[in-house]
């Protein structure tokens, strides 16, 4: 009777009070919700993904038969220190060649509602050490920058602003495919910050919510954060169209500087959550990869 009243003893506990995986789950939204996270602290790979871990190059978005997994190709050294907590990725000079992570399953794409965050860390001064031209340091697409895609670039001209960009399909909100400074609801789709407060002696984080991308009743919207404080969001009703296994998190696109910390989520954080973000021993804790 004593050993049966052992055994039934934690199911009962289980039962009443909560198994102890699930309750820590429960307790912990942020990790639940983690879908790829690439610390860089020991290599370029993920810690963490739903889907592939690697980190590919290519000489060109378009040399898609070409492709190293080891950075032969991309402006790019793993950095052991110096990084917002252990390693980062450091890129050196602009070229042509493309680094980036798949999209299948590191993202929570869906058509019609696809809601999601993402986190990373920057440290650079745009105005002088990034050449001519914009650059991208995050851009996700199947396409391109305008078709279907979410980015954060500075632009071209100094003093250089930092934006973020929401497209829909191409097809739907330019189907003429003109100029885009010649479409009135092109500064629609931005959101602009001026002198944005990225420096080479501290790391900026950044970070999007976006949720019902896709939809096109108008529920659509994507806010951008710099250093845990909301900058402006964009309303979307355009739909978003994508070849899953063309799609990919593009990094350093023209980007002279410091990467680190790239974390998505399946879901918008809040407020609060993103400020957690900031903390990086305490995402890492929470997170506890």
């Amino acid at each position: 009777m004593r050993t049966i009243s052992l055994i039934l003893l934690p199911l009962i506990c289980c039962l009443f009070y909560g198994c102890g995986e699930k309750k820590n789950k429960e307790q912990n939204p942020l990790k639940k919700s983690l879908l790829f996270y690439a610390s860089f602290d020991k290599g370029i790979g993920a810690d963490y993904a739903n889907g592939d871990p690697l980190l590919y190059d290519s000489p060109n978005r378009k040399a898609v038969d070409t492709v190293s997994n080891d950075l032969s190709y991309a402006a790019i050294k793993h950095k052991k220190g110096g990084g917002v907590s252990g390693g980062a990725l450091s890129f050196y000079d602009k070229t042509r060649a493309v680094a980036y992570f798949k999209s299948q399953k590191n993202l929570n794409f869906k058509e019609g509602n696809w809601q999601g965050t993402i986190s990373f860390w920057l440290k650079l001064n745009p105005d002088e050490d990034l050449k001519p031209g914009y650059c991208d340091p995050i851009q996700i697409t199947d396409v391109r920058y305008n078709d279907a895609s979410i980015w954060v670039d500075f632009t071209k001209d100094l003093p250089r602003q930092f934006r973020l960009g929401v497209f829909g399909d191409l097809k739907h909100w330019n189907p003429n495919n003109i100029s885009s400074d010649s479409i009135p609801s092109y500064e629609d789709r931005l959101v602009r910050v001026d002198a944005p407060p990225f420096n080479r002696e501290k790391w900026t984080h950044i970070a999007i919510t976006h949720e019902f991308l896709g939809d096109t009743s108008g529920k659509g919207i994507a806010t951008l954060y710099i250093n845990g404080k909301p900058q402006g969001g964009i309303k979307q009703s355009d739909p978003f169209s994508w070849d899953i296994e063309k799609s990919n998190i593009y990094l350093g696109l023209s980007y002279i500087g410091l990467l680190d910390e790239l974390t998505v989520f399946d879901r918008p954080l809040n407020n609060q959550e993103i400020n957690e973000l900031t903390n990086i021993k305490n995402m890492k804790s929470k997170l506890s990869l």
